[in-house]
């Protein structure tokens, strides 16, 4: 395929680049403009400059892409996962973690503690915006009565919570990811342990050093232990290797029945809090459908083949198709500053690549989550180190210096492909 009708192809991804990267930069917000209109922007013209056809069959065609079988069992995921996330919270199972988690924080152990407790919050709750929510105020408040430095604590939250978020089993990126990689989620948490749980072992030993000279608050709420119950039991199963599905509807089940038991909420407002958590992931839901869409309109014209042909001109091997994928998802990421929509994007090159070459599945969801994680995670306009800005008060970049774990699970990650880790995946 020639250079200029391989561009054309491709177009609509850069209409969707510009539409929302040359609009938020033109705003100064990257929060500005909506990702659905971008999206609904680029699905409009793809369906407009898809030649030859009537247009009534460019319609069915980016509904095919829209509609396909994977892309509906994630949508089915995310509808339960959102449930599961609203109902969990509503009965204080959310304030119920971080109250558990700094109670068995040691003394002198405040910045590790964090860190841990940011860790294990995110990986139980699946969403690093939720833990940044949950324990930014936490973190502004142990800088205020300690006298630390806020933007310091601020990095230990939000690493913790790209730790989480790229393991846990109820992550968005986690589904994407392996959804798009045909994997399951419990091989794809095996790689990722080997790759993530050494970058943490690293800065948990820096944040020990750093903060041995830093007390924890003098007052805790207590802990209700029985509101912990559907985190725990989620996390298990998953491990275990129950389907995703069953495990969310488990956790939906145990929150509604142990809710009602203390009294959190009745029968109707168990369904309330079920129904607004589904209508959360309304906007995720919309994207991803656009997104399969306006991929298959990209597929149809041969943009995904002249991608794959370029990239693959110049690899020689599984290493240099395994940094294909990590470069491919790190450059939309930044683009898009969403780490879910840039797996998204991705996700079928990325499979297509990873079949060419022989790449194990499971490592290709792997470089998927902890590439768009990395990037993410130090975007000073990204939505993780905004929020946790907004709520410790202090610039995002000032944050930027001391997000430590962000910055160390990139150079491993990149290692691992490098030196073919974990050997076994690789």
């Amino acid at each position: 395929m020639s250079n200029k009708r391989g561009l054309y192809a491709l177009s609509p991804l850069f209409v969707f680049i510009v539409a929302y990267l040359a609009t938020s930069l033109a705003a100064g917000d990257f929060y500005k403009i909506p990702l659905s209109v971008a999206f609904l922007i680029a699905s409009m013209y793809a369906i407009a400059m898809s030649g030859g056809k009537p247009l009534s069959k460019r319609i069915d065609l980016f509904s095919k892409g829209a509609s396909t079988s994977n892309l509906i069992l994630m949508l089915w995921i995310f509808v339960l996962a959102g449930a599961f996330a609203h109902s969990a919270k509503q009965m204080g199972s959310i304030d119920a973690m971080v109250n558990l988690t700094l109670t068995l924080i040691p003394g002198n152990m405040i910045l590790a503690g964090l860190f841990i407790a940011s860790c294990f919050i995110s990986l139980s709750i699946g969403t690093s915006v939720g833990t940044i929510v949950a324990l930014a105020p936490i973190a502004l408040g142990i800088a205020e009565s300690t006298g630390a430095n806020a933007a310091l604590l601020s990095a230990v939250v939000v690493g913790g919570a790209f730790f989480g978020d790229n393991l846990s089993f109820i992550s968005d990126t986690t589904i994407v990811a392996t959804q798009t990689q045909q994997c399951r989620l419990s091989d794809k948490f095996r790689v990722n342990f080997y790759i993530v749980f050494p970058a943490a072992l690293i800065i948990l030993f820096i944040y020990i050093f750093m903060g041995a000279s830093i007390q924890p608050p003098s007052q805790l709420p207590s802990v209700e232990y029985v509101k912990v119950i559907p985190y725990v039991v989620v996390l298990v199963v998953a491990v275990m290797g129950m389907n995703v599905m069953a495990v969310l509807t488990l956790g939906i089940t145990l929150t509604g029945i142990i809710g009602m038991i203390v009294g959190a909420y009745d029968l109707f407002d168990w369904f309330a809090s079920m129904g607004t958590g589904i209508t959360n992931m309304g906007e995720l839901i919309i994207i991803t459908m656009m997104a399969g869409g306006l991929l298959e309109i990209i597929r149809a014209n041969g943009g995904i083949d002249f991608i794959i042909d370029k990239i693959c001109a110049h690899v020689k091997g599984k290493r240099g198709a395994e940094l294909s994928i990590a470069a491919l998802v790190s450059m939309v990421n930044v683009c898009t500053a969403n780490n879910t929509v840039a797996i998204l994007t991705v996700g079928d090159i990325s499979k297509t690549i990873g079949d060419r070459f022989g790449l194990d599945s499971r490592k290709c969801a792997s470089i998927l989550d902890t590439f768009s994680c990395c990037v993410q995670g130090i975007l000073p306009y990204g939505a993780q180190v905004l929020m946790a800005a907004g709520l410790t008060k202090v610039s995002p970049v000032e944050i930027i210096p001391f997000l430590y774990y962000p910055m160390v699970l990139g150079i491993v990650a990149f290692m691992s492909i490098l030196l073919r880790y974990p050997k076994k995946y690789s």
